[in-house]
């Protein structure tokens, strides 16, 4: 990934979640492109309460009427108090609306989790929240939106892969 984001040459400023696991591929793709990297605590992924670190097969089975509740209801909370989607869709904009205006005319990476990605993604698509589960997303994938000073958006790449062949 970091080679083919130098290919690119435009990225300008990375930034990433304060979770390891983004820092370090961040760390790593900063390092190729010469960048810093800056923790952006809005780019964390959701908060999934007492599913924290389980597979979604383990959530249906040991709390299948909570999952069942959350997938119907955007405001709804995973079991022990998580973060709903809306309540992530609401971080996330708050924290897209900070970026722009910070980096206004420049080519920023965002190094972030599944639900941050799809939430921005649908966000720039003014799709409603249920896209977020009908969207695929891979892990080390790359995806790419861009935002315009008259406050549009436009998805021009989402879920590419072919870097890792």
């Amino acid at each position: 990934m970091a080679e083919a984001l130098a290919k690119r040459g435009t990225i300008q400023t990375v930034l990433a979640s304060p979770l390891a696991r983004t820092r370090e591929t961040a760390e790593i793709v900063a390092a190729r492109l010469g960048l810093d990297v800056h923790v952006e605590d809005g780019l964390r992924e959701t908060d999934f309460g007492a599913w924290e670190g389980l597979t979604f097969g383990e959530v249906r089975d040991r709390y299948p009427d909570d999952l069942n509740a959350w997938l119907a209801d955007p405001a709804a909370h995973p079991t022990g108090g998580g973060e709903s989607f809306a309540e992530t869709a609401t971080r996330i904009e708050a924290t897209r609306d900070r970026l722009v205006a910070a980096h206004a005319g420049r080519t920023v990476l965002l190094v972030t989790h599944v639900t941050p990605i799809k939430t921005f993604v649908r966000l720039a698509l003014g799709a409603p929240p249920e896209s977020l589960f009908r969207m695929e997303l891979s892990a080390a994938s790359l995806s790419a939106v861009a935002y315009y000073a008259d406050g549009n958006a436009s998805v021009r790449l989402f879920n590419d892969t072919s870097h890792l062949r």
